[in-house]
């Protein structure tokens, strides 16, 4: 497959491509920052970060948590969305509308208007944690994109085809990097290599990863 070699030099804002549907935004969560940062904070009080494990029985090095209607969840028994967090049988915290209304703005940048996200994925990785490659395929419509926010640490972000066999590009996000992918480009395999240690100023030793999707 083709591969794409982005990184930090490029247009902020400006939607690079990463395939026929699936674009890279430079920076398009920054002017958001202020808002998202106590938003994360409100939520996590509600429903603390947790390392989940998978039904291989591995524990996840990247820790989670969600908000919105749904939230994705794994346990032995299987991948899923659950409207309730597993760990105190209470509803996921609501959507904060920061973090909807940056949902909606970067997708439509990329092409997908009129997206409504009901749920959302929040990841932490610590040095050291990372992502295999997967597919984003367990929720019901597949029709809406992906939309995934980076804060913090830098990541080498792998960006696959639709077979896990296929070479991934290498593609570097930053603090503030919004990727957005749906259509053809919609199961395509994707991971974040192991994180090494480079501080944020603000978020220090860890990168915080929200990624939003129409589960339901």
């Amino acid at each position: 497959m083709q591969t794409f070699d982005l990184f930090s030099d490029a247009t902020p804002g400006q939607p690079e491509p990463m395939g026929p549907r699936a674009f890279l935004l430079r920076g398009f969560a920054l002017p958001r920052v202020d808002e998202l940062l106590p938003a994360i904070a409100r939520v996590t009080d509600a429903a603390p970060f947790r390392h989940m494990v998978t039904p291989g029985g591995f524990t996840m090095s990247v820790a989670l948590t969600n908000c919105g209607t749904l939230g994705w969840t794994t346990d032995r028994h299987g991948y899923r969305y659950s409207r309730t967090d597993p760990a105190t049988g209470l509803p996921w915290p609501a959507m904060p509308e920061a973090f909807a209304a940056l949902a909606r703005e970067a997708a439509e940048a990329a092409g997908f208007p009129r997206f409504e996200p009901d749920a959302c994925l929040i990841n932490r990785y610590l040095p050291g944690a990372r992502m295999s490659l997967h597919q984003d395929k367990n929720e019901r419509d597949l029709d809406a994109p992906i939309v995934s926010v980076s804060l913090g640490m830098p990541a080498i972000f792998l960006f696959g085809g639709h077979r896990r066999s296929d070479k991934p590009a290498r593609i570097g996000l930053h603090h503030g990097d919004i990727a957005v992918w749906g259509g053809p480009d919609r199961l395509r395999y994707h991971g974040v290599m192991p994180l090494s240690d480079v501080p944020h100023p603000v978020l220090g030793s860890q990168r915080i990863n929200f990624t939003f999707r129409k589960a339901g």
